[in-house]
């Protein structure tokens, strides 16, 4: 954080959910602070998304913003660019400010991809399984469709209606050979013929779900890769489980970093302090 704020200071905020409002400025000053930079990063209760770009585009130093649930969708009619991802999506995560001129893009699914490379997992000719259909997931399913050239693609939920939308906006979008399933009668069938499973539901999520878990233990199999986007337990009931039948595991906690570190580097135009921003972000969490 800066040591005094000035006309010459940047700021970048976080409007949305209140979860975010503590995490994301800890990860966001401590690496404004490690990279020297005269940067601060607040958190803003919104409830007028167009009053409040109006005031970005007013405010000097305003450098961007991150937007959380629920605002995600709705800061999209107040934005003059918005980068392709972001429209295949529905929905903006990051704003930059340039020079008065406002540009929207997503780094969830990039963040996503991120996390998988850096755990050593190419994605590229995989089965990827996606429980779950909601926004998080479908940020994740256009980043895997559009730049990770998998084999074929599953959605599978509860809400039959829910994942037939995320199908098909998926197979309009690109060109991936992604279907759809049902969690009650289809799981069984899915995590055999599939090799990645991300999950993307709230089932094992601290403080009410942290004793479920979606997947039995019985299906999952030594080969399997399992990222799960709860991060809150850092290590949930499934990743628990994953790790003791000897699959590879990926936490939603490194989602949360790479997309962080990649909102970063937008607003700044300088590489992350990734470690410090890691270091931040597990601390909190632990």
């Amino acid at each position: 954080m800066p040591s005094r704020i000035d006309t010459a200071t940047q700021v970048c905020a976080v409007i949305g959910n209140p979860v975010e409002h503590s995490l994301s400025p800890l990860l966001h000053n401590r690496a404004f602070q490690a990279a020297g930079l005269n940067f601060i990063y607040v958190a803003f209760h919104v409830e007028d998304v167009g009053a409040c770009m109006a005031g970005v585009r007013a405010m000097r130093g305003f450098r961007g913003m991150s937007v959380t649930i629920p605002h995600k969708m709705a800061i999209m009619a107040h934005l003059d660019e918005i980068a392709p991802m972001a429209r295949h999506v529905g929905s903006v995560n990051t704003v930059v400010n340039e020079s008065g001129r406002l540009i929207g893009s997503t780094t969830d699914g990039p963040g996503t991809l991120r996390a998988f490379a850096e755990a050593g997992v190419a994605l590229e000719g995989r089965r990827v399984l996606f429980v779950g259909s909601g926004g998080a997931v479908r940020a994740v399913a256009f980043a895997v469709a559009l730049d990770a050239r998998p084999e074929y693609m599953t959605v599978i939920g509860r809400t039959p209606s829910r994942v037939e939308t995320l199908v098909r906006d998926v197979r309009a979008g690109t060109d991936a050979d992604v279907k759809s399933a049902r969690l009650e009668a289809d799981l069984a069938e899915a995590m055999e013929s599939h090799d990645i499973i991300i999950h993307g539901t709230p089932v094992g999520m601290y403080p009410n779900a942290i004793a479920e878990t979606p997947i039995p233990e019985s299906l999952l199999r030594p080969d399997h890769v399992v990222f799960d986007m709860v991060y809150r337990p850092l290590k949930t009931r499934l990743l628990t489980e994953a790790e003791a039948v000897g699959c590879t595991t990926i936490l939603g906690a490194e989602m949360l970093v790479n997309q962080a570190t990649l909102q970063f580097e937008a607003w700044t135009n300088v590489p992350a302090p990734v470690e410090v921003m890691r270091s931040a972000l597990y601390e909190a969490l632990q």
